[in-house]
C-alpha cells in the first residue's frame, strides 16, 4: 500500500480529448489533453501560414503541433513504462505592454514512501513516482498541469512579441514557444523544490530535489536544515548548489570557463577572498589577468547639475588623489552607473566598484558610454559594508586593501569551485523563480534558468544542456 500523496491542484477536468503523444518508439509516452473550450487556445480557428516546419494552418493547430514536438523530445530521452499525461490549456496570464508571464507548469500530485527503493519520507512528482513504481498511482488524474499565455503579443501583453510557433528555432525577435514549453514541462517532470519561502517543507517532508541542494555557507543540505535555516539559505546569492553526480559530472562539458569576481587581499583576513559581482553593460570586459589597485572610497564629489551623490560630479581634489592609479569604491544612487564610472576614470582610477545601496544581490551596471575605458562591477550592500568597515582605518592615500577585478577562468560560469551548478537564490526572494531554477550567471545559457534566453537549443542533453542530467539525478 502506498503510504501517502498530496494532490497539489484542485482543477477539475473539463471535457477533454487526447490529442498528441510521443511516437511509439520513444522511451516514454507523453499524452497531451486539450483542456481548452471551443474557439480558444488549441481550438482557435484563426488561419495561420505554415512556419518553420510547423505545417498547421490554424493558430490552434500550430500550438498543438509544438506540444506534440516537445512531447516527442522529452519522450525520446525519458524512460517510463507509464504514460505521462499533461492537462494543457491557454489562459490569460499576468502581463503588461512590456512584460509577461509566458506560462507555468507543475506536478498535479506528489508521492512518498512508495516502497520501491526511493529515498524514504521524500516527495516525488507524480510522473517520476509512476515511473519508479511502474503503475499509474492516480489513473483518474493527469500528472502535469500546464498553462500558457493566450494573449502574448497582443496590445497590452508584451505588445508585438508573440510566441514563435515554428519548430526550427528560427524565432528572431519573437519568443520561441518550443523552448518555453520544453522548460515548463521540465518543471512538471520534477524540476521543483516544493519548499515554501519560509523554509517549510511540504507537509513536513522534503522533496527529492531538497536532497541535492547544498548551502556552501553552512555546508548543510536542505534536508539537514531547519525551516529557519532554509529560509536564510533561500536568500544566499550564488551560495546554494546542486550536488547531483550527473549534473556535476557534465557541468564542464556544458558550461564555459570564466566567472567575473572581485578579489580582495588585505591586512584583514576577515575580508580576504573573492566576492560575487554584477557586471557592467559599458566599458571593457573583465580579463583573466585582471586589474588591481588599492581600494579607495569616494566619499564626496562636486555638484554637477544638482546631482550631489558620491561620484555624480567631478571628484573632489582629495578623492581624486585617493583613487588615482587605484580602484574606486563608490556608493550606488542619485545618478547613473556610467556617470560615476566616467568621473572616477577622469580622476585617474584604474577600475570602479559600485556598492549597492539596498539589501540584495550585486547590481548589474546598466547604462552606456563609449568613452569609458576602465572596468567596473557592482557588489552587494553586505559585502560593501564589510569592506567599508576595514576602509575606516585607511589613510587618505593608502588603504592596504588590494582589489582585483577579473574573469576567473578556473571556475565554470554557473558553478562553484568544485563544478557544482548554482541554483537561483536572489535576494530579495522571487516567487515562482527562486530556488527551482539554475542561476542566471550560467553560460552557456541553460534551459532551466528563470528566464528564457534567445540562444537556447532545442536539446536537453549534454553538451547542449544539463536538464536531462538533472532528471537522472532525481531518479529518471
Amino acid at each position: 500500500m502506498f503510504a501517502d500523496h498530496i494532490r497539489r491542484t484542485g482543477l477539475a477536468l473539463a471535457a477533454t480529448t487526447i490529442v498528441a503523444a510521443a511516437p511509439a518508439h520513444a522511451a516514454a509516452t507523453i499524452v497531451i489533453i486539450n483542456n481548452d473550450p471551443a474557439g480558444v487556445g488549441f481550438n482557435d480557428p484563426t488561419p495561420a501560414a505554415p512556419v518553420g516546419g510547423n505545417a498547421g494552418t490554424t493558430l490552434g493547430q500550430q500550438r498543438l503541433n509544438v506540444y506534440q514536438a516537445v512531447a516527442s523530445k522529452w519522450g525520446s530521452v525519458l524512460n517510463s513504462a507509464v504514460p505521462i499525461t499533461v492537462r494543457a490549456q491557454w489562459t490569460a496570464l499576468t502581463c503588461t505592454a512590456t512584460g509577461a508571464v509566458l506560462g507555468s507548469a507543475g506536478a498535479i500530485s506528489v508521492w512518498r514512501d512508495m516502497g520501491v527503493g526511493e529515498k524514504p519520507a521524500t516527495w516525488y512528482s507524480a510522473a517520476l513516482a509512476n515511473k519508479l513504481v511502474g503503475v499509474d498511482l492516480d489513473p483518474a488524474n493527469p500528472e502535469i498541469n500546464a498553462n500558457f499565455n493566450v494573449n502574448l503579443g497582443k496590445a497590452g501583453c508584451l505588445t508585438g512579441t508573440p510566441f514563435y510557433l515554428g519548430l526550427d528555432n528560427n524565432h528572431g525577435a519573437a519568443i520561441d514557444f518550443y523552448a518555453v514549453l520544453l522548460h515548463e514541462l521540465g518543471h512538471g517532470l520534477g524540476f521543483q523544490a516544493f519548499t515554501a519561502q519560509s523554509g517549510a517543507l511540504l507537509a513536513g517532508f522534503p522533496s527529492v530535489y531538497n536532497h541535492f541542494q547544498l548551502d556552501n555557507v553552512t555546508g548543510k543540505t536542505w534536508v539537514q536544515m531547519t525551516d529557519t535555516e532554509r529560509a536564510a539559505s533561500t536568500l544566499r546569492f550564488r551560495k546554494v548548489v546542486w550536488t547531483g553526480p550527473n549534473v556535476t559530472g557534465n557541468s564542464s562539458a556544458v558550461l564555459s570557463p570564466g566567472v567575473p569576481l572581485l578579489g580582495i587581499n588585505s591586512f584583514a583576513p576577515s575580508i580576504n577572498g573573492t566576492y560575487e559581482v554584477g557586471t557592467a553593460a559599458f566599458g571593457p570586459l573583465l580579463t583573466s589577468t585582471g586589474v588591481s589597485g588599492q581600494l579607495m572610497p569616494v566619499v564626496s564629489s562636486t555638484t554637477a547639475a544638482g546631482l550631489t551623490g558620491p561620484g555624480c560630479g567631478p571628484l573632489t581634489a582629495a578623492d581624486a588623489r585617493a583613487v588615482n592609479g587605484n580602484v574606486a569604491l563608490i556608493d550606488r544612487g542619485v545618478c547613473g552607473f556610467a556617470v560615476k564610472v566616467k568621473n572616477a576614470q577622469n580622476a585617474g582610477a584604474k577600475a570602479v566598484v559600485i556598492a549597492n545601496n539596498a539589501a540584495g544581490a550585486p547590481p548589474g551596471l546598466g547604462g552606456a558610454d563609449p568613452t569609458i575605458t576602465i572596468p567596473s562591477v557592482g557588489i552587494s550592500l553586505d559585502d560593501a559594508n564589510a569592506l567599508k568597515a576595514q576602509l575606516a582605518f585607511r589613510s587618505r592615500t593608502s588603504s592596504g586593501i588590494v582589489a582585483t577585478l577579473k574573469n576567473d577562468i578556473s571556475r565554470l560560469a554557473g558553478a562553484d569551485a568544485l563544478g557544482r551548478v548554482l541554483l537561483f537564490t536572489p535576494n530579495p526572494f522571487q516567487g515562482g523563480s527562486s530556488v527551482s531554477h539554475w542561476d542566471t550567471v550560467a553560460f552557456r545559457n541553460l534551459l532551466m534558468e528563470p528566464s528564457i534566453n534567445g540562444d537556447l537549443t532545442h536539446e536537453v542533453t549534454s553538451p547542449f544542456d544539463l536538464t536531462f542530467d538533472f532528471m537522472k539525478d532525481i531518479g529518471w
